[in-house]
């Protein structure tokens, strides 16, 4: 049964359990339909038991539900056993669940090698294909990578991904290049990471006249699945049938081989999804509904996801070297110590700095204990989350090699580039999650972080994920779309308030623009903001001001240039944040100038508690 395929609850979902079995953490949430609304009512963590000593899944699972029975005074478990469904209608409404629903992360996640013919074409599609499923791409490879036969062979032998995705040339074209991947796959005789005995799931969505000769080379040496080609045509994508493929695999195939797993997947009552999978989903749930374009983050400590819907368009991108404890250093190596240090606001040694950021590294578990080390821990997740975004759009863009050349061979060795789809003026909503935004000791220090990294255009609104519930609300909303948004809405989401930063550069202390704040109050605010300033105002959750902006003449906010603009701005826990510094955001270069701004900047806002540097929380 795929996802899609899930069947509706015969009876009314009232209350629902649901876990996120993560690579350290399972964490279990209790939904209940509180007078006719979905609330989030209580969470349990325990440690996922995918390893040794224990290699079953379903005991970390079953420990972080007997924490919510503790907490909720609820009887869900009997024995090994979760109870369903809910015992209410029995006159017993502290009984048993309706429905127990997981996501799943853990063993690593779905590791996937994708191939096509051109590489930033039908090698693109698979890539956009594979992440959009909610697995990590661990290589691409194409006809065109510039790798000798033996080199592919050898990397497919050595890299035991836990499913392969073939794709390559349009329905009717050439088949040769397709042929010929599928020879090196076959000569490699890939094994999956688990499950020493059976054969790697692999999936050809590549051209239709070559299904039969693909089928006579890999037949017997792999478990191959045959769907509809992603690039049946050079103008359009067609990736839904090869997703939902590779999550019928990963649920048939891949999660089977995981300890504990074929238990786990008899006690849920709807398809397990990769973790990152579900996440996109509730994103993609959200958007549809409220009509909206949106970027979301996760930053974890390994890996960070980006997630973004723009015109309709779903795309994710995994950064899988940028992380804030196992892969930090590759933070400070890809951004460069000059790009992390002008985020810290004070003058520090680079030796000391660099010593801070490996001894994350090296204990990956530990948390900063003094201002200074916050600082430097925020200003690295600002590079990361940059980083990672610079990633997404480069992958996020539209068809490459479209209307420049009509076929396959044609542009074998062209190099034509999609334009990305990432339009931060468009944009109306960031999400952030991950430790270092979810549970940032200050509000307004997980929208700073934001803003700076992702420098949003115009006016856009930031908001974080309270308890990473998003993958529980992910799966939830494949069964029931109003309880997940429910939760989303009412738990999931801390709103944190409406940036406004006008496009454009000036001398500090120059008129950026003049602006006008009508509140629901009647209280009205009319002032002058002036580039490289940065000021808050309080808004309230679910509060809303009319703002009038006159920009000066070389400023833009998203009509043109000095053209005035007016728009309803929405509150948060933050509130309303004006962006002077300017776009593109250019921090002095003068260290000493460097530190003075942003100092200034911190203050203006109260993102610290403290000038003192060494005082503990």
């Amino acid at each position: 049964m795929s996802i899609q395929e899930a069947g509706k609850s015969s009876h009314p979902l009232n209350v629902i359990v649901a876990t996120d079995c993560g690579s350290t953490t399972t964490k279990a949430i209790l939904i209940e339909k509180v007078d006719n609304e979905y609330r989030q009512t209580y969470r349990g963590e325990a440690p996922t038991t995918v390893e040794a000593p224990f290699e079953d899944v379903t005991r970390g699972v079953l420990n972080a539900i007997a924490e919510i029975e503790e907490l909720s005074g609820r009887k869900i478990l009997d024995g090994e056993k979760i109870l369903t469904p809910n015992r209410a209608a029995q006159g017993d409404p502290r009984t048993g669940v309706d429905i127990y629903i997981s996501t799943s992360s853990a063993g690593g996640g779905l590791q996937m090698m994708v191939t096509g013919v051109v590489q930033n074409m039908t090698g693109e599609s698979a890539q956009r294909a594979a992440l959009g499923a909610g697995a990590i791409v661990i290589d691409v490879l194409a006809s065109n990578d510039g790798r000798l036969p033996h080199e592919k062979i050898e990397r497919i032998r050595t890299m035991r991904p836990d499913m392969i995705l073939m794709s390559g040339g349009t329905d009717g074209g050439a088949v040769t290049h397709v042929v010929e991947m599928a020879e090196y796959i076959a000569a490699a005789e890939p094994r999956p990471r688990f499950g020493a005995t059976y054969k790697l799931p692999l999936i050809y969505a590549g051209n239709k006249d070559a299904q039969g000769q693909v089928k006579h080379i890999l037949g017997e040496k792999a478990a191959l699945e045959v769907t509809d080609n992603i690039r049946p045509v050079l103008e359009r994508e067609n990736l839904a049938p090869a997703r939902n493929k590779i999550h019928d695999l990963f649920l048939e195939h891949v999660m089977q081989q995981a300890p504990g797993y074929k238990k786990l997947i008899d006690m849920t009552g709807a398809p397990i999804m990769p973790t990152p999978a579900a996440v996109g989903v509730i994103m993609e749930t959200i958007a549809r509904r409220d009509h909206l374009n949106l970027i979301g983050v996760d930053i974890g400590g390994a890996t960070t996801d980006v997630f973004s819907v723009f015109e309709g368009v779903f795309n994710r991108t995994v950064s899988a070297n940028l992380g804030m404890s196992y892969s930090i250093s590759n933070v400070l190596a890809e951004a460069g110590l000059a790009n992390i240090m002008r985020w810290v606001p004070f003058t520090i040694d680079e030796q000391t700095l660099r010593n801070r950021i490996k001894n994350k590294m090296v204990r990956p578990t530990t948390i900063p204990q003094t201002l200074d080390e916050l600082q430097i821990e925020q200003a690295i997740a600002r590079e990361a989350l940059r980083l990672a975004l610079i990633h997404h759009k480069s992958l996020a863009t539209g068809l490459k090699g479209v209307q420049q050349e009509r076929t396959i061979s044609d542009v074998f060795e062209q190099q034509t580039s999609g334009k990305t789809l990432i339009d931060m003026l468009k944009l109306d909503l960031i999400v952030g999650s991950g430790g270092i935004l979810s549970h940032a000791p200050r509000r307004v220090q997980s929208m700073v972080m934001m803003v700076d990294a992702y420098e949003p255009l115009g006016f856009t609104r930031l908001s974080v994920d309270s308890i990473f519930m998003m993958p529980h609300l992910g799966v939830l909303s494949t069964i029931d779309e109003k309880a997940a948004t429910d939760v989303f809405v009412r738990d999931c989401m801390v709103y944190l308030g409406t940036c406004v930063a006008p496009i454009g550069q000036g001398k500090d202390g120059e008129r950026c623009a003049d602006y006008e704040i009508m509140f629901s109050d009647g209280k009205v605010v009319k002032d002058q903001l002036t580039f490289g300033e940065l000021r808050l105002f309080p808004l309230a959750l679910n509060q809303k001001a009319t703002m009038t902006m006159q920009p000066a003449k070389q400023v833009n906010l998203g009509a043109g240039p000095g053209t005035p603009v007016t728009r309803e701005v929405q509150g948060g826990v933050v509130g309303l944040m004006l962006d002077g510094r300017g776009r593109p955001l250019q921090l002095p270069a003068d260290q000493l100038a460097r530190v003075a701004a942003l100092t200034k900047w911190f203050s203006a806002v109260g993102l610290y508690p403290t000038a003192n540097k060494n005082v503990e929380f």
